[in-house]
């Protein structure tokens, strides 16, 4: 257990049995609440059955993620999680040290300028669209059940059961037959529906489907 820290966590112990897309959007869906991820590599070889790649673009989120999910039952079957042995290709590329490790020492210096300019940048621009759900979405009065849509296509109860179970009151997620896009969350309260619909609002399951969060009408 002497594995340095790292940007990219294994995970092992994954229930075999789940298709290798659905897994890959799911295990998007539940680490990417921790931070931006770069990459998610899940091979279904005989070698590699069961196992996962996540590679964040921060090393905090990692270790973050690392701590929380530790055993969570991801399909039923606790996570294992530990730091990869290795830098993944795309950090190694980000960083630079990508075939070139001897050097790795005298380039962790430089690529810091860099990150910490693109890490100013999105902030601005994230500024912008974190208000205009609000403008966007007309809500209904405060209501302990959230009514979800523009979900995309591959949505399943267990991806939104796992986005929504790590807020407090969380009781359960209902799918609507027939209609993908849509679905309601049950919370204990109406004040702990608000805490979650906030948190989540605009959450993108996908690259291109951003979640609208109201709370459902009375």
């Amino acid at each position: 257990m002497d594995i340095r820290p790292n940007h990219t966590i294994y995970i092992n112990n994954i229930n075999d049995k789940v298709k290798k897309e659905e897994m890959k959007r799911s295990l998007y869906a539940l680490f990417s609440q921790f931070g931006q991820i770069v990459d998610i590599v899940a091979m279904k070889t005989m070698k590699m059955r069961g196992q996962a790649f996540v590679v964040f673009k921060e090393l905090a989120a990692a270790t973050n993620a690392l701590r929380q999910l530790q055993g969570f039952p991801f399909y039923n079957k606790p996570m294992r999680i530990q730091y990869a042995k290795t830098d993944s290709e795309v950090i190694a590329k980000i960083k630079g040290t990508y075939g070139d490790k001897e050097k790795k020492k005298d380039k962790k210096k430089k690529p810091q300028e860099p990150v910490t300019s693109l890490a100013k940048k999105p902030a601005a621009g994230l500024a912008a669209p974190v208000h205009s759900p609000a403008v966007q979405v007309p809500d209904n009065p405060p209501n302990y059940i959230l009514f979800l849509n523009n979900l995309p296509e591959e949505t399943n109860e267990m991806m939104l059961s796992m986005l929504f179970n790590q807020f407090p009151g969380f009781k359960e997620v209902r799918l609507v037959p027939g209609k993908h896009d849509i679905a309601f969350v049950e919370f204990e309260s109406d004040t702990q529906a608000g805490v979650a619909k906030d948190a989540l609002q605009g959450f993108r399951i996908t690259a291109t489907c951003a979640m609208k969060i109201t709370y459902a009408k009375k």
